[in-house]
């Protein structure tokens, strides 16, 4: 189901394949992932940086974590947090992740990206088979015997944010690099990540650079530099220590109200 108007505009991504079978967005003159090893660095960037193995591990049956990732890209770091998850969070935990994309590949293009990884052939499947008809809007898909969501918004970054209600415990910050796509990485960006966090909430980035550091800095992160990976010397992490940017909840905001069982009656169930 979309909540935003289609766009004229609107464009899957447009890939070139190297002699290796990785794509590079055609947009954007840029790489999706590492060309040493994708899985690695998704795992030292984004899960690692989080430390979402122990976060997994110490969720109760019926809690949730929520990610938000800016650029799901070919789908690599949301396979790697669901896999993370399912061999360390307890049953009855759930997963909910929410990304952005601007251009997102075709059912072919993410087929034939995810089809480098085997280690995630069975997850990569299951997403697969729902990842159909991707339009503009927020797009729902319920995975992993129904504890995993992916909320997937198919737009620009800032104008889908700005519409999200959320409350992120981790942040993906994985957009193309800031001099290859300026238009995402703009202080209104680091403002909607304040507003959408969830006190505490961490966030992992394989840039460094010092603009980005500073209006993390400006909205309420604390920012470490710590080791990249691979050929960067340096990538960014922290966790929100300030305060939402808005206090008033808008009109659509879920109530804070959950009621310890929920029940539902029909009336006339017909063909139900």
């Amino acid at each position: 189901m979309s909540d935003l108007p289609a766009s004229a505009g609107f464009q899957h991504a447009e890939l070139e394949w190297d002699e290796n079978g990785q794509p590079q967005s055609r947009q954007y003159g840029d790489v999706y992932f590492s060309r040493v090893s994708g899985i690695e660095e998704t795992s030292h960037v984004f899960l690692a940086q989080n430390d979402l193995a122990s976060r997994f591990a110490a969720l109760q049956p019926g809690e949730r974590l929520v990610i938000g990732e800016t650029g799901f890209g070919t789908g690599l770091n949301f396979l790697c947090a669901w896999q993370l998850f399912e061999r360390h969070a307890p049953a009855g935990a759930r997963l909910h992740f929410v990304s952005v994309e601007k251009h997102p590949l075709t059912h072919d293009d993410l087929a034939r990206a995810l089809a480098l990884w085997p280690q995630l052939d069975e997850l990569a499947q299951r997403l697969l088979a729902q990842y159909v008809a991707v339009n503009p809007g927020f797009q729902q898909f319920r995975l992993g015997d129904g504890r995993v969501s992916l909320t997937l918004l198919v737009g620009d970054a800032l104008e889908c944010l700005a519409k999200l209600d959320a409350r992120i415990d981790a942040w993906f910050l994985d957009g193309f690099a800031p001099a290859k796509n300026p238009q995402m990485w703009q202080p209104e960006l680091f403002a909607q990540m304040a507003r959408l966090s969830a006190p505490g909430a961490t966030f992992g980035t394989f840039t460094s650079a010092g603009f980005v550091r500073r209006g993390l800095g400006a909205v309420g992160f604390e920012v470490q530099r710590v080791p990249g990976w691979g050929p960067k010397r340096e990538i960014l992490r922290g966790h929100f220590a300030g305060q939402p940017a808005t206090t008033e909840k808008p009109w659509y905001a879920r109530p804070n109200h959950r009621p310890a069982q929920r029940q539902a009656l029909v009336i006339g169930a017909g063909l139900a």
